[in-house]
């Protein structure tokens, strides 16, 4: 394996949504050359445990409408460390474009002068996608998917909702599962069908995972039983084959 050399600066790197099978090779180099890592509460263990021991681990954690670290002290906290000449990788899980802040903090670098490089992860519509044994865009189905949040810095986000409750979108919607209810009422609101299928997939790719087959009318009522980081696949259901599955390992846990 050819050895690259170490990255200056800052490097935005995608850890994933959880396991380390999700994480890219380039992402597990720069955790290698790294003097500080500074990470998020969405990073999972077995990524964590990647980081060497001889560089420091800083939490930065953030959750919606919960505890977290100001977005400020956050930007402080990677410019301060670059700003000293060590090697920072800023780890985010899943990937760091995607509702991942990642242009307030390459903002905050630009008005310092400090290089930056960013690594991609994957991201949790596509691995949870591939958990229920789906695509997320299919010919005949849906000529495009949807990104979008359940929340952002006013509440609950609002979207297009008669453009989601057409018949055959897909969206992948992060951050839904406290605003399940007002997703459910707004697109039902709108024309959606109740039928419409949503699959929950909480902890995507971790020991922990768990798939749940719902409805729009029964949304609401499914997500308030999970407890983990989870996103809502809008207008697909899981494979027949992975659903027996799922019901397996359910029936005998």
């Amino acid at each position: 394996m050819s050895s690259q050399p170490a990255l200056s600066g800052v490097t935005f790197a995608g850890a994933g949504p959880g396991s380390a099978d999700m994480l890219t090779l380039g992402v597990f180099r720069a955790l290698q050359q790294a003097d500080v890592v500074i990470h998020d509460r969405l990073v999972g263990a077995e990524v964590l445990d990647m980081i060497p021991a001889s560089a420091t681990r800083v939490d930065a954690g953030k959750e919606g409408f919960g505890p977290s670290t100001p977005q400020s002290a956050i930007n402080a906290l990677i410019v301060g460390h670059a700003g000293t000449g060590a090697r920072v990788v800023r780890l985010k899980g899943g990937d760091p474009g995607i509702f991942g802040r990642l242009d307030e903090e390459i903002e905050a670098l630009e008005a310092a002068g400090i290089p930056f490089t960013i690594l991609p992860g994957l991201t949790s519509a596509t691995v949870a996608a591939a958990a229920i044994g789906q695509s997320l865009t299919k010919r005949g189905r849906n000529r495009g998917v949807r990104i979008v949040t359940g929340h952002d810095i006013d509440g609950f986000a609002d979207q297009d909702w008669k453009g989601l409750a057409r018949a055959g979108e897909v969206a992948a919607i992060y951050m839904g599962k406290k605003a399940s209810r007002f997703l459910q009422g707004r697109l039902m609101m709108h024309g959606a069908s109740p039928d419409t299928p949503v699959t929950l997939v909480e902890n995507a790719s971790r020991p922990d995972q768990r798939i749940v087959r719902a409805t729009l009318c029964t949304l609401a009522d499914h997500a308030a039983g999970l407890t983990g980081p989870a996103i809502l696949l809008y207008g697909i259901a899981p494979r027949a084959a992975v659903q027996a599955l799922t019901d397996l390992n359910e029936a005998t846990a």
